[in-house]
């Protein structure tokens, strides 16, 4: 797994690479909790080359959604393959089809 971080016009973009399972897990986590950090944010996970997504990756992804919430900002997933996409239906957050659209929708 790896994770890229970004940040442009006020939207932290982070990029999820490989797979996010049980074993990557606790590392995303910590690195995702840096990046959230204390501040309202808008953020964008870019999980177009996400391979594989455990119920431990998925939940650090709605870990992180509940705190960015909490704090009164946005979270918007895009790039989502067709695997992905199924397990997040359920969950209610916003998608998006590219980058671009996911940008577009923390405007």
């Amino acid at each position: 797994m790896e994770i890229i971080q970004e940040k442009e016009n006020g939207i932290i973009h982070i990029i999820i690479k490989g797979r996010l399972d049980s074993e990557s897990a606790p590392e995303a986590n910590r690195i995702i909790k840096e990046i959230v950090g204390k501040e309202r944010i808008r953020l964008l996970f870019n999980i177009c080359d996400l391979e594989y997504l455990s119920s431990d990756g998925l939940r650090v992804i709605l870990q992180t959604a509940k705190e960015v919430y909490k704090k009164k900002g946005q979270i918007v997933l895009c790039c989502l393959n067709e695997r992905v996409r199924k397990i997040f239906e359920s969950t209610k957050l916003m998608t998006a089809e590219s980058v671009a659209a996911g940008i577009k929708k923390l405007s």
